[in-house]
């Protein structure tokens, strides 16, 4: 066995806790999050974000630079080389709004390198997660691991008020949960003196897939800041998928009465199906009442920085519409 091989099958299943392997020198505390308990010593300087979710968090509280690993479905050969992220990668989409020293790219939420993980040597690891996510275990013995779920109830809050807690930024995150309210709330007062309530009641997030599948975001992804500024929900999917939405069939969306603003909110390349759909007859039929809205490359679909994008950029978008 290579010695490589040798050394990540050893760590990754040693007994021994995270906590005993780490120096003892820094206070430590407990974050109680979706995925359990772990024990993290404060300050961490090495942090590998294992999606833009997470990275979206650290961005938010000024910790891009100390990103030491970077796991993305979004990333593909040609953005790597020598295993790390391209500088004009590094340069472009959401990955500028944040200052980011060369991670090594880590894998994929589903497939992360434990190889790459382990001779990084962090000392935080932060991740979305979802029901039957693997791997938690694992990650837990490189590093003191949390993880949130993306359908649940103020999850990027929790994240990002658990993150302040152990780098002491407390008093920024809640300054930034603020700023979005406070964003959301200013852009309802233009939507509402502007009329688009009366046009449009209701509202739905709308994600077309390439290959001609439809999902509606009803928990996440958007539609809270949809909701925030003053929409209801045009549709309620009975089963959700992962918490966050579900497929929905042309004939519901065919069923959508003229006062549903219906927002194509498309995943990122090379998932981004809103084209072919726009060509569909169910995408000309409700085209009249549809905004388009990309969001930039390699961006998160929630976090204080995206709301507050999402929420200035789409009031701009159905005030276009409205006019």
């Amino acid at each position: 066995m290579p010695k490589t091989l040798a050394l990540t099958a050893l760590l990754l299943t040693t007994s021994l806790p995270v906590e005993a392997q780490q120096p003892s020198a820094a206070p430590a505390l407990t974050l109680k999050h979706d995925e359990g308990t772990a024990t993290i010593r404060k300050n961490p300087q090495r942090i590998v974000a294992m999606d833009e979710e997470a990275l979206g968090w650290l961005f938010a509280l000024g910790l891009g630079e100390r990103v030491v690993g970077l796991g993305s479905t979004y990333l593909n050969p040609g953005d790597l080389s020598g295993g790390k992220v391209k500088a004009d990668v590094l340069n472009s989409g959401f990955y500028k709004r944040g200052k980011l020293n060369g991670p090594a790219y880590v894998g994929s939420w589903t497939a992360p390198n434990f190889e790459t993980l382990l001779a990084l040597k962090p000392d935080l690891i932060v991740r979305l997660t979802w029901d039957g996510n693997q791997n938690y275990d694992k990650l837990s013995r490189i590093a003191p691991t949390v993880g949130y779920k993306e359908g649940g109830p103020g999850f990027w809050q929790r994240g990002l008020r658990d993150l302040a807690r152990v780098f002491g930024k407390q008093v920024q995150a809640e300054q930034l949960i603020k700023q979005v309210a406070d964003t959301n709330r200013a852009n309802a007062r233009k939507l509402q003196a502007a009329g688009a309530f009366r046009r449009y009641s209701k509202v739905v997030v709308l994600a077309p897939f390439t290959g001609g599948s439809n999902w509606v975001y009803s928990s996440t992804r958007l539609i809270p800041d949809l909701r925030a500024v003053g929409f209801r929900d045009g549709i309620q999917p009975s089963k959700l998928s992962l918490g966050v939405g579900a497929q929905v069939s042309d004939e519901a969306l065919l069923g959508l009465d003229a006062k549903t603003l219906v927002v194509l909110f498309p995943p990122g390349a090379p998932y981004n199906g809103a084209d072919a759909f726009l060509k569909t007859p169910v995408g000309q039929r409700l085209k009249a009442q549809s905004v388009l809205y990309v969001p930039e490359d390699f961006s998160p679909y929630s976090g204080p920085l995206v709301s507050i994008r999402n929420s200035n950029d789409l009031t701009r978008l159905i005030l276009e519409k409205v006019k």
